[in-house]
């Protein structure tokens, strides 16, 4: 008899009303000219009274929204023709011309990952605080990260709290400090290195930024007529430092307030589909990573985002010869002294994947293939593994007839992940007539579950347009991925800060 979740009525849909602000860019210089030159040529009394109507329309929407006008000003500063100093509200009100709201889950709120939140002070007796993380959807398609937040009660309830309107995306931090060492190893993976790559290099040390590499690309350029090879080359060596970056958001703004917004040159289309896990060192030490996917237009590029406390990020490329495709999700702790992700390079197969560097993946091992009719399309992960006594429980999602999406699990080894335990050969999740419709029909999809006491919660996107919860009894569905009705297993609890 094949193991079914259970569905808990919970749906959160995606709210139209959350926005964010964002520069409104033009693409025209001629255009960013013309507008720079109308709002210069109002009257003071004309500029203060179109900047009140401004602040009285918006500024209930926002925090801190004259704080972004500024920055915006600063942004188009180099444009003004002359010196002469502006006024502050001038100044806000010209960063208005070149803002925009955005309204970041207007279109879609699915593809849930779920862990347990670093902070669990003042949390009654027998609660437990978690963190839910979101594919946001909004205008043009362009997915970002959002964040919801709530708890599980004594009796096993989920409970989820009332996001807060307000939305904002973080303060970027694109000069951080590159070692040379590890860029140049990237650099050979993106087959960028060879004699115009050292020279750009050249002189600079063992540590440098942004802002050195790109002072040293200029440099050597303008020795040169324009070269195509060159533009190439240096457009790829500040592409791959420009996808290497940290964010901050406010210690004072709540979780729920912020947006993760795609920023570098390999995620203009969007940030998708993020795998959060806890992960626990050797020493104890306790990082929360996300695998995610960036897309451009074109191409995906697997990433890794990394947090202590969901203030501030690190954001990282993922290299070597086997990153690629979509849906790596990395375990929460080494295995026999090496980090170990499953991965689907080619689309359609699961596979294992060690490696001793976090940001370097060479080899891969093929474990599952699609076997079950519901996943003779292709097979995936649906988030990190899950460690317990019996093994590594992975949720994973199959493909079958008309492109149904549905959910299934397998154990694998603790000691050697490459050896299959079990697999379950029904889904223990399928669409039913209230989740077929949406953006992308018939697709129940997760990034990421976790057990709780006896449960086993499975937060789930429903048709790519809003997700859900739903529980599987861990004992019973461990029972029967090992084949046993009879065995006491106990989820080993991760690390708590």
């Amino acid at each position: 008899m094949s193991i079914k979740a259970t569905r808990t009525g919970i749906v959160l849909r995606p709210d139209p009303t959350r926005v964010l602000f964002r520069p409104f860019e033009f693409g025209s210089t001629t255009r960013t000219l013309k507008i720079i030159a109308r709002v210069g040529a109002m009257s003071d009394d004309e500029a203060n009274q179109k900047l009140d109507e401004v602040i009285r329309e918006f500024g209930g929407r926002h925090h801190k929204l004259e704080r972004f006008l500024l920055q915006r000003f600063e942004q188009i500063k180099p444009n003004l023709l002359t010196d002469e100093p502006l006024s502050t509200e001038r100044k806000l009100l010209m960063g208005a011309y070149f803002t925009m709201e955005y309204s970041l889950e207007s279109a879609a709120l699915f593809n849930p990952s779920m862990i347990w939140h670093p902070d669990q002070t003042n949390v009654p007796p027998g609660y437990k605080r978690f963190i839910l993380s979101l594919r946001a959807t909004g205008e043009g398609h362009i997915s970002s990260i959002s964040f919801r937040m709530g708890y599980i009660d004594e009796e096993g309830k989920i409970v989820l709290r009332k996001p807060s309107r307000y939305v904002t995306s973080p303060d970027i931090v694109q000069n951080q400090r590159f070692d040379r060492a590890q860029f140049e190893r990237k650099l050979y993976e993106l087959r960028l290195e060879n004699s115009i790559q050292e020279k750009m290099m050249a002189g600079l040390g063992d540590e440098f930024s942004l802002t050195e590499l790109d002072a040293q690309i200029k440099r050597v350029s303008a020795q040169f007529r324009y070269n195509a090879e060159y533009e190439t080359i240096a457009s790829g060596l500040l592409a791959l430092a420009k996808s290497n970056y940290e964010i901050n958001f406010d210690d004072d703004q709540s979780l729920d307030e912020r947006c993760i917004f795609p920023t570098s040159p390999n995620e203009t289309n969007g940030i998708e589909d993020a795998r959060f896990v806890q992960f626990t060192d050797e020493n104890g030490e306790v990082t929360y990573y996300a695998t995610y996917t960036a897309y451009n237009g074109k191409v995906t590029f697997p990433q890794l985002l990394e947090t202590k406390d969901f203030t501030h990020f690190r954001v990282s490329t993922l290299n070597g010869a086997e990153v690629s495709n979509k849906g790596m999700a990395l375990f929460p702790r080494k295995i026999n002294g090496k980090y170990v992700m499953i991965s689907r390079q080619d689309g359609e197969n699961i596979y294992l994947m060690y490696s001793d560097d976090l940001y370097f993946w060479q080899t891969k091992e093929l474990i599952l293939k699609p076997t079950y009719h519901w996943e003779y399309v292709q097979l995936g992960n649906c988030g990190s593994p899950i460690e317990t006594e019996a093994g590594w429980l992975v949720l994973s999602h199959g493909v079958g007839p008309m492109r149904k999406y549905a959910i299934g699990a397998f154990l694998l080894d603790l000691n050697d992940p490459s050896k299959v335990i079990g697999r379950t050969t029904e889904p223990i999740l399928s669409p039913d007539e209230n989740e077929r419709e949406g953006y992308v029909p018939n697709v129940v999809y997760s990034c990421g579950g976790l057990i709780s006491g006896d449960e086993l919660i499975i937060p789930y996107a429903m048709a790519d347009y809003a997700s859900s919860f739903a529980t599987v009894n861990v004992q019973e569905l461990l029972n029967e991925l090992t084949g046993k009705q009879k065995q006491e297993i106990v989820p080993i609890e991760p690390v708590e800060q």
